[in-house]
């Protein structure tokens, strides 16, 4: 794992741990591999605001407790994958047990910048779709937010962590934006999506772009906590600039009482097109000397 960054380095020992233990098949029980680890895990209804999940620790002894206010059985086992990453990641529960025994709390979800929360994502991201199973699973989906939903379901993860598993892993150019109040939270973008020439990705914190129908969508809170969804095609330079105008899918989904909206950028145009457009435009562009 050494050249790895330390996502691809949590996910590859989630991943590894399955293969060890000869779990193969989705969904993967984060339930089930709690009690092969001898870990008592218990549900908490009135858990502190943003705490997904804590990790406990008494001399030898863990347990993990995990948080229900946000009614979703993906988001709870992530939750709880997460908390198994704290558990399973090299020099972890060192760290975050210095004194040998206490409690963590964890805010899981791709919300976090702290690196022992984000490489705890990862892993749970890992442990919940491996890399292999997904990819087929994905092979027998279509694409966009209609994938992601399919995979959702069979997974049985969060709409959001399968949401940035597919951008990850996906083989068309795609973004996915996760945003609350006309902000973006995050975003993940396909490997697909980088090879394009130009073009600039949505951060953390820049407000939904002006034309786009996320901004749109997001002006009534309704349409968020009743978990609506719309779609159309847009120019993708609306959402990340560029000077060749490209046709993009937008779908865009309320979060429910989660209080926050996905939107998924998918586009049939191929990086070698576009490549091909810009030399062609540079051939054909006049040079005028001075």
């Amino acid at each position: 794992m050494k050249n790895r960054s330390d996502a691809e380095a949590s996910e590859a020992q989630a991943e590894h741990w399955l293969k060890q233990n000869g779990i193969t098949r989705l969904p993967i029980d984060p339930f089930e591999i709690a009690s092969r680890l001898d870990i008592e895990v218990k549900a908490k209804n009135d858990a502190e605001t943003g705490v997904s999940g804590m990790l406990l620790r008494s001399g030898d002894a863990f347990g993990i407790v995990y948080a229900t206010h946000i009614k979703s059985p993906g988001f709870q086992r992530f939750s709880v994958a997460h908390e198994l990453g704290h558990y399973l990641l090299n020099g972890h529960f060192e760290i975050l047990f210095p004194n040998g025994n206490g409690v963590h709390l964890s805010r899981a979800g791709f919300v976090s910048v702290d690196k022992h929360e984000q490489e705890a994502d990862h892993f749970a991201s890992g442990l919940l779709m491996p890399d292999s199973l997904f990819r087929a699973a994905l092979r027998r989906e279509t694409e966009g937010l209609e994938a992601i939903e399919a995979l959702h379901d069979k997974c049985i993860t969060s709409i959001t962590a399968t949401a940035i598993r597919y951008a990850k892993k996906t083989t068309v150019p795609a973004v996915v934006i996760v945003s609350t109040g006309g902000r973006i939270d995050y975003a993940f973008v396909s490997n697909e999506m980088r090879e394009f020439n130009g073009l600039a990705w949505p951060r953390k914190g820049e407000l939904l772009p002006a034309g786009s129908l996320s901004l749109l969508f997001a002006q009534s809170q309704e349409n968020i906590i009743l978990s609506r969804r719309v779609s159309g095609t847009i120019d993708l330079r609306t959402w990340l600039g560029g000077s060749r105008k490209l046709d993009a899918k937008e779908e865009i989904l309320g979060l429910g009482t989660y209080g926050k909206m996905l939107t998924v950028l998918t586009t049939d145009f191929l990086p070698d097109e576009d490549d091909e457009e810009t030399d062609l435009q540079e051939r054909w562009t006049p040079r005028f000397h001075r």
